[in-house]
């Protein structure tokens, strides 16, 4: 019995080895098997999408198994470094046409920083039909200033009646109305109770800014044209408004005969700049922290450098300045009441070119006076201009080579005063502020003028690009 049961003993012992043997054997397969599972999933997916044949994998997962630890990590390095230079190239594929449009985004700024960008655009714009000219009706008295927002969807314009209207340029439609007051109800009125003279956007179309006979500038919250608050400084009519592009930096010029700064975000009062020898009547600026001024009577344009504390003063005009504008960081073009347009280089103190009698003139014959220069505007950073008059008409010009010369392109029909004018950012559009008297005074009325904005679509010719995309 004994030996039986050590026979059986010794058997189930020998029966266990096997067992024993025959699981480590499984074991070792099955991890075998991960391992080589595991290494099949280290390969690349681009491997895998080929499809290699199989006796190629089984060569390659024998070499990998056959691999140290430090060869397994340089290979799994490599791997991952070949698929991040794959990912960047296929980025860079993809990315390479928003690049070229940030490089050429970024050298235009840089260009006009420095007043070198040019587009040359003129050429391209065609007469519009009378028939297209838009009229908004809704200010009782003469409009006598105007701007247009920076996404160009909406038209804010001012008035002799003390109005503020803002229009939604699409449809026409007036969105909101701030009416003006009647003269001593300056503490109770919310808005102006004086003819408004001027008027400004900042760059983001967040503050609206209006000067008025009054003295007063009123900031406004141009979305909702919400009255926030105002400023007052000038001892006289303030007849020029301009937000330095890119801040909340607000430029004023008055006929008190100086220019203030002032910080609209901060509700701040800055400094007060003196020069002129006469009432100032226009007033613009771009990005740099400059200004430049008409003079009136003084027959000046004079650039206001803020942070050096000095000013450059031009002379060329035979009358009253009555208005100017900028062109780029380095030119301007200016208009009077002796019918001439000027333009200007900040770099020369006289004008490179002067246009006599830019409108014509009027009067019984032998007794002929030139039609004042009532409005200027420039397509920014392009070779386009505009000036208005009370001849009936706007007209179109294209800055010459070095802006050495003024060429006229077209005129458009609007009669009365050309009070105001404006080009949309995109250039597609010209709004004309119209009235039956000058913006600055009583002299003289045209009956049969309506008092309104005209809406002007530019039309342009097809580039010689799109008419061969076209074909």
């Amino acid at each position: 019995m004994s030996s039986f049961f050590i026979k059986k003993k010794g058997s189930a012992k020998t029966d266990g080895n096997a067992v024993g043997k025959k699981r480590k054997a499984t074991d070792s397969g099955k991890s075998r098997g991960a391992l080589k599972k595991r290494l099949n999933e280290e390969i690349s997916s681009d491997s895998e999408a080929e499809g290699p044949p199989r006796a190629k994998e089984k060569a390659v997962e024998d070499d990998h198994l056959e691999e140290t630890a430090q060869e397994k990590k340089l290979r799994l390095a490599k791997l991952y470094l070949e698929q991040l230079r794959e990912e960047e190239e296929r980025a860079a594929e993809n990315n390479s046409c928003e690049t070229d449009v940030i490089a050429g985004r970024l050298q235009e700024e840089v260009l006009e920083q420095k007043g070198k960008l040019k587009r040359l655009v003129a050429k391209d714009y065609l007469p519009p039909d009378v028939a297209d000219l838009r009229l908004l009706r809704g200010h009782k008295l003469s409009v006598t200033c105007l701007v247009i927002s920076p996404d160009d969807k909406f038209i804010f314009s001012a008035s002799k009646d003390c109005s503020i209207i803002k229009w939604d340029v699409e449809s026409g439609r007036k969105l909101h109305t701030v009416p003006g007051g009647r003269k001593g109800t300056e503490d109770r009125h919310v808005g102006h109770t004086a003819h408004v003279l001027c008027m400004a956007i900042s760059s983001d179309g967040k503050y609206l800014a209006t000067g008025d006979m009054n003295k007063l500038i009123m900031i406004w919250e141009a979305a909702t044209c919400k009255h926030l608050y105002k400023f007052t400084g000038h001892r006289d009519a303030v007849s020029g408004l301009s937000f330095r592009k890119g801040s909340h930096d607000l430029y004023s010029a008055s006929h008190d005969r100086s220019v203030k700064v002032w910080n609209v975000a901060e509700n701040a009062y800055v400094e007060t700049l003196f020069g002129h020898q006469d009432v100032i009547t226009g007033l613009d600026s771009l990005s740099r922290e400059r200004c430049v001024t008409a003079g009136g009577r003084d027959q000046t344009v004079r650039v206001w450098k803020i942070t050096e504390e000095s000013q450059l003063v031009f002379h060329g005009h035979q009358g009253s300045i009555d208005c100017i504008q900028l062109i780029n960081e380095e030119h301007m073009i200016s208009g009077g009441d002796d019918g001439s347009l000027a333009m200007w280089s900040v770099n020369r103190k006289k004008p490179l070119c002067t246009v006599k009698q830019a409108h014509g003139s009027y009067g019984d014959t032998g007794l002929e006076q030139p039609c004042w220069i009532s409005s200027v505007a420039t397509l920014h950073n392009s070779d386009t201009v505009a000036s208005g008059s009370h001849n009936s008409k706007v007209q179109l010009w294209r800055c010459g080579e070095g802006f050495r010369s003024l060429l006229p392109l077209f005129s458009i029909p609007v009669t009365g005063f050309v009070n105001s004018l404006k080009f949309s950012n995109s250039g597609n559009f010209l709004v004309a502020g119209v009235g039956q008297e000058h913006r600055l005074g009583r002299w003289w009325r045209i009956k049969e003028a309506k008092n309104g904005l005209y809406i002007i679509p530019l039309k342009k010719q097809p580039s010689e690009q799109s008419t061969a995309n076209g074909d």
